[in-house]
């Protein structure tokens, strides 16, 4: 199993996630109207699966979503990171923040620090972004992030019926803006 990584930005901390996470993220997945673009309301026993899927992710490939917590606070805000299941329609840096978390600018940071590491210590040459177009919130992040728009992909079940358009950009794309 590799080094399970813990990333700083300016105010905040990404870790592999644990089961500590799981009641800010179970209360994160079961508001509705929050998580109406990323598959929709979880009860708790369906959030702790996909908290569960998330934690052995790390530990079948070595990467996977990252915790989010506040670095004064230590509050658990969100996830990002790194996200490919299978016949995921390519390597994906996601993100989703708890609802109180919204709105401080905390995607586009910890997004930034997960696209890095994945870019430098994956060795990943391009990363999407799948996101539903009537989410104006992450289509704004993913601009952001200088992604641009690459069109129409299909996700795998349960997300197959939902429509995901894809954001991205290459390493080279990232690391030109980053030293401009």
């Amino acid at each position: 199993m590799r080094r399970r990584p813990t990333l700083e930005t300016e105010r905040l901390i990404l870790r592999p996630p644990c089961e500590r996470d799981f009641t800010a993220f179970a209360a994160m997945m079961g508001d509705a109207e929050h998580v109406k673009f990323i598959g929709g309301r979880q009860p708790p026993s369906l959030a702790w699966r996909s908290l569960a899927s998330m934690v052995g992710s790390w530990a079948m490939r070595g990467y996977g979503m990252f915790a989010v917590l506040e670095k004064d606070t230590g509050r658990w805000v969100g996830q990002t990171g790194p996200w490919k299941p299978h016949d995921w329609p390519g390597n994906e840096i996601g993100w989703a923040l708890a609802p109180g978390a919204a709105g401080k600018g905390y995607a586009v940071e910890a997004a930034s620090a997960a696209m890095d590491w994945a870019f430098d210590h994956l060795g990943w040459t391009e990363v999407i972004h799948c996101i539903n177009p009537h989410n104006t919130a992450s289509i704004r992040v993913a601009e952001r992030l200088g992604s641009v728009r690459l069109g129409r992909v299909q996700c795998p079940a349960p997300y197959d019926k939902v429509e995901s358009i894809a954001w991205g950009q290459t390493r080279d794309a990232w690391q030109g803006r980053k030293a401009a």
